[in-house]
């Protein structure tokens, strides 16, 4: 590509996916599927790497993480960044209405907005670009973490109109975030965070922008710090503003006319809250004309004008009944309390976390103690502490047992963790728990293999390992409670269709310790081949840019084993793919195939395969698949209902291809 069209496709790329990314993260509307963006978005880099300068500072590409940081400057804040006063009951916030009304008179009116239970930050502006954001620190000095809300999708890089302007708001996990990080660092043996707040706070101050990335951030802007040039004369006014020029405000706020409604609309969320997808602490109230907050002015400490409600924390008292084990993936023992069912913040809850054994000792908490349990982040129940002056002497203290529950191996304890691990990797509950993750999206992908059936198979002695899978039939599966003929045929070729997967996907679903599916990716394009890939040294490995020492012993120690041999040996007999199947090959020339070479379109529903996967295998044979028709399209692969996308390629003379045609080139 020519650098001038290089630029003109660069500069409509950048526009379209800022378009794409303020439907999705803002509005809350998606208008592009993900596999559509991802391949934009590849595009575009793919353009800015050959041709630098056309890459802009708002480029969605900015976004993915950077270099990584030696440290974070020190930032002044041109407006002090101030905490709010505390309400804590209705007498309170009488009392705050009152002093507004004996300075401003009666005509008032406030801006009642969810106070996000988050880390505060400023966005500083220039001409519109993001140039800056900082922490909130002591409020007048905070710290430079530019990079890592960058990687906030939902913070605009570039606002509509050219502003130069300094506005606040809350960055946040969501809950369903937060739930699935804590599960991933008690599957590693890591502590994990108390609370969605730590959580995002912890994130936004990482050196490497990247964790910050993977970590699914998220921010509400809730003020302009100075209205300047804007014209806004109420806070109400300027959030309107931030939502005209692409910033996400909360839009559950609301304008109180009396403090009687902000009283209704305390106690309102104060009932609701557990519905939201992110954690709220409180409310905070606001004074809406800003010529009025300029008269009520500052305490040394907070304006006069606003004030912070604080929900009461919900704790709840229960019995706990008993002491469950679970035994992980890769071996982690987990505790569980076993509750006497009761209500917290909205739904019943009957188990808790007990993470590993140094809380259990730390907090003394005995089978048949009374309890008493809060939901971290109004999301996963947690034993808070015991109440010792309700005990009787009946209550029993727990040890953690010295054998797997599940296979009775002796459990080990590995130097600088905290949980107790089963390293048998013939551990039935490991081998279950690996099987589910084997076939889950992001490793093999087997559609309709759900835990449901993974447990009916090992159940019923089908499956033993991993590669078991690949021999299952047809008698086998019909045999199974629920299991029809149909359901079996499709269960049949969504397996077999995986065995063409690209090496990444299998060793990400092997569960080697450590390795995620970006480093499985890593690996894969690294070594190409699971055989290069099994006779790598830990110097060899280490010498790549993402991995570490620690996933380094991993992997050479996972080979090493004699089980991973044999099974590895095993898929290969059944067919499994041991090869990277990505650019790196296809450009080499490795791959010769009916799509070397080609650009083809997938249009209409596809039965046999995603539309993801059918452009996974292309791509991986050396075609190029994008997502328009044009008279460079060499193939158009047409599903069901395919609409104006097959018109277009009949009347420009396209080679067009039935589903069935390109399953047959893909498996035959």
């Amino acid at each position: 590509m020519e650098r001038q069209t290089a630029e003109i496709r660069a500069k409509e790329l950048q526009a379209l996916l800022s378009g794409y990314n303020y439907d999705y993260h803002v509005l809350d509307s998606p208008s592009i599927s993900d596999q559509e963006y991802d391949r934009l978005l590849k595009e575009l880099i793919d353009i800015e790497e050959a041709y630098p300068d056309v890459r802009t500072p708002d480029s969605p590409t900015q976004r993915v993480g950077g270099t990584i940081l030696e440290g974070f400057q020190k930032v002044e804040h041109r407006t002090p960044m101030l905490s709010l006063g505390n309400a804590f009951n209705e007498e309170d916030l009488r009392d705050f209405d009152r002093k507004i009304q004996e300075t401003v008179g009666a005509d008032r009116s406030y801006v009642c907005e969810l106070k996000i239970d988050g880390l505060a930050v400023s966005l500083r502006y220039e001409n519109g670009f993001f140039v800056q954001g900082a922490t909130r620190g002591d409020g007048t000095i905070g710290e430079d973490i530019t990079e890592n809300l960058k990687t906030i999708r939902s913070i605009p890089l570039k606002m509509k109109e050219p502003y130069t302007m300094e506005v606040r708001g809350e960055a946040y996990m969501p809950k369903k975030s937060f739930q699935a990080l804590n599960e991933q660092k008690d599957e590693n043996g890591e502590e994990p965070f108390a609370n969605p707040r730590n959580a995002a706070a912890g994130s936004l101050r990482q050196l490497d922008p990247k964790i910050a990335a993977s970590r699914n951030l998220d921010v509400f802007v809730y003020s302009i710090a100075d209205v300047g040039e804007t014209g806004v004369t109420s806070h109400s006014e300027g959030l309107s503003l931030l939502d005209s020029i692409d910033f996400k405000t909360n839009k559950e706020r609301r304008v109180c006319e009396n403090i009687d409604q902000v009283i209704e609309y305390v106690e309102g969320w104060n009932e609701k809250r557990p519905q939201l997808p992110y954690e709220i602490d409180g409310i905070v109230i606001k004074v809406d004309s800003l010529a009025q907050q300029a008269e009520l002015g500052f305490t040394a400490k907070s304006p006069r004008w606003a004030i912070a409600y604080k929900f009461p924390a919900e704790e709840v008292i229960t019995t706990l009944r008993d002491i469950e084990l679970s035994v992980g993936r890769t071996g982690a023992i987990t505790p569980t309390a076993i509750l006497e069912p009761v209500k917290v913040a909205g739904t019943t809850v009957s188990r808790a976390s007990l993470h590993n054994e140094d809380l259990i000792r730390e907090k003394d908490i005995r089978i048949g103690d009374h309890v008493v349990v809060k939901k971290a982040g109004d999301i996963i129940p947690e034993v808070v502490n015991v109440l010792e002056d309700r005990r009787t002497g009946e209550e029993q203290p727990f040890y953690m047992p010295t054998q797997c529950p599940e296979c009775e191996s002796d459990l080990v304890r590995i130097e600088g963790e905290v949980a107790l691990r089963c390293i048998n990797p013939k551990c039935p509950a490991q081998i279950r728990e690996g099987f589910i993750h084997f076939v889950s999206r992001n490793a093999m992908n087997i559609d309709g293999l759900g835990e449901k059936v993974i447990s009916q198979l090992f159940s019923a002695n089908l499956i033993i390992d991993v590669a078991d899978l690949y021999l299952l039939t047809k008698e086998q599966l019909i045999a199974l409670e629920r299991i029809g003929e149909k359901s079996a045929d499709n269960l049949l070729k969504a397996i077999h269709v995986t065995k063409d997967n690209s090496l990444e996907r299998l060793l990400f679903g092997l569960g080697i310790r450590h390795v995620g599916a970006k480093a499985a990716k890593t690996l894969a394009q690294h070594f190409e081949s699971m055989e290069r890939l099994q006779s790598a040294t830990r110097e060899q490995l280490t010498e790549i840019n993402e991995i570490g020492e620690k996933m380094a012993d991993s992997v050479v120690t996972y080979f090493e084993s004699e089980e991973a041999r044999e099974l590895i040996g095993k898929l290969k007999e059944v067919g499994v793919q041991m090869e990277y199947k990505g650019t790196k090959r296809a450009e080499a020339g490795a791959v010769e195939s009916p799509f070397s070479g080609k650009t083809i379109v997938l249009t209409g529903k596809l039965e046999q395969l995603t539309r993801n996967e059918a452009k996974e295998k292309i791509e991986g044979l050396g075609g190029k698949v994008t997502g328009s028709v044009s008279k460079k399209t060499d193939l158009l692969i047409a599903g069901a209902d395919a609409g104006s996308k097959l018109t277009k390629a009949q009347d420009l003379g396209i080679e067009i291809w039935q589903e069935e045609k390109l399953v047959k080139e893909l498996f035959e």
